[in-house]
């Protein structure tokens, strides 16, 4: 017999993030993530995501045994500012049966129809910055450390359930040439787009240099991707954690902005070293050994992935990108790195994907939120 339970007691918590590591336990691909920083996110007393979200947290068990884990989300300024009557799910993850992801699901829409809500997606976090997306194509590839991974089954439970596609996510793989092989296109087009716009490149040395720029970072950010169908708008709060979450894990080489002749930022690219290798051998957990891993691939790693990039309006499809891959490529080649690996990316930017067809590239994996009326 299947009982579905909400969680409250700091062991319940410890079993709903602890479940994937029984679950993807023979898996070569699932990447864990550290066990300290999940309870972290789900702790109302640490996450200021709290202020503007609510959220329930339920656990399946069969036999007394944990087969599914869910996460029921409501984030107020997307229903309250954007009108989207939506309750959200995530931290989904359950065993292949039917039955069991069924009843999860039932109590993410009870939570919905409660609070008034008329449609359901996921798997999502509680904002854009958080991991989102049902991995639909790419089992066989490891995931990044912001990425999700799933077993192929989910996406069969969910159709089942009647949920059908909404957003649309690709990942692109592209192989890091030496700078004189890389496009000729880009180069020569970067050195015209930052002449004419009299823009200027900012390199950092240290973690130091890039903190006056964070903030304007996180503000670019919110101009970039506002007019996209999962925006939601982040919080000051909320950009303050995000900071203190990854920012250790930042590599300074690896950041990039431009400025214009009155030093305001009108562009970025922020791209991480590859952890998947490092957490895998970690296996969820930072001490003893675990940020030796850490500390390794943040300066020794052949391949390197995406995280964020911002474009001031102003700018967008006028060859800005050309800059901050031109110059991103000169710091690539000289810490040897071979591959990138691009965040997901909606299908609908297409402005991004035509660069990447000037590289060696291929996408690696497709993933998808999905959704239901009720």
């Amino acid at each position: 017999m299947i009982t579905v339970k909400e969680i409250f007691s700091k062991e319940e918590f410890l079993s709903f993030v602890k479940f994937p590591f029984s679950l993807y336990k023979k898996s070569k691909y699932w990447v864990p993530s550290f066990i300290k920083e999940e309870l972290d996110i789900l702790d109302k007393k640490i996450n200021p995501v709290y202020r503007n979200a609510d959220a329930k947290f339920f656990l399946a068990y069969i036999n007394g045994k944990v087969v599914g884990r869910i996460a029921a989300m409501i984030n107020w300024i997307e229903v309250n500012e954007l009108n989207k009557n939506k309750v959200r799910f995530g931290w989904f993850d359950v065993i292949n049966e039917i039955e069991v992801s069924k009843l999860l699901i039932e109590k993410v829409i009870a939570f919905g129809k409660e609070n008034k809500l008329n449609f359901i997606e996921g798997p999502v976090g509680f904002s854009n910055l958080d991991k989102a997306g049902l991995l639909i194509e790419g089992f066989d590839e490891l995931n990044t450390m912001i990425t999700l991974y799933n077993y192929p089954y989910y996406s069969k439970h969910l159709e089942e359930l009647k949920f059908k596609k909404l957003a649309q996510w690709v990942e692109y793989e592209i192989k890091v040439d030496s700078f004189e092989n890389s496009p000729e296109k880009i180069r020569k087009f970067s050195e015209l787009i930052k002449k004419r716009y009299s823009l200027k490149i900012i390199n950092f040395k240290s973690s130091k240099e890039i903190i006056p720029y964070v903030d304007k970072m996180f503000e670019l950010l919110s101009k970039t991707y506002n007019q996209l169908q999962t925006f939601v708008p982040i919080q000051d709060y909320q950009i303050n954690h995000y900071k203190k979450k990854y920012f250790k894990y930042l590599n300074p080489k690896l950041i990039k902005c431009i400025v214009n002749n009155e030093n305001e930022l009108i562009a970025f690219v922020i791209a991480m070293p590859s952890f998947a290798k490092a957490l895998k051998k970690a296996n969820g957990r930072l001490f003893p050994f675990g940020f030796i891993h850490i500390l390794k691939s943040l300066y020794i790693n052949d391949k390197v992935s995406f995280y964020l990039m911002g474009i001031h309006p102003d700018f967008q499809n006028k060859g800005v990108t050309a800059i901050l891959l031109n110059e991103i490529q000169k710091t690539l080649n000289q810490m040897g790195v071979k591959i990138i690996e691009t965040n997901p990316e909606l299908e609908e930017n297409t402005a991004i994907q035509r660069l990447w067809k000037n590289y060696k590239h291929k996408i690696h994996k497709k993933r998808a939120t999905y959704t239901l009326n009720f």
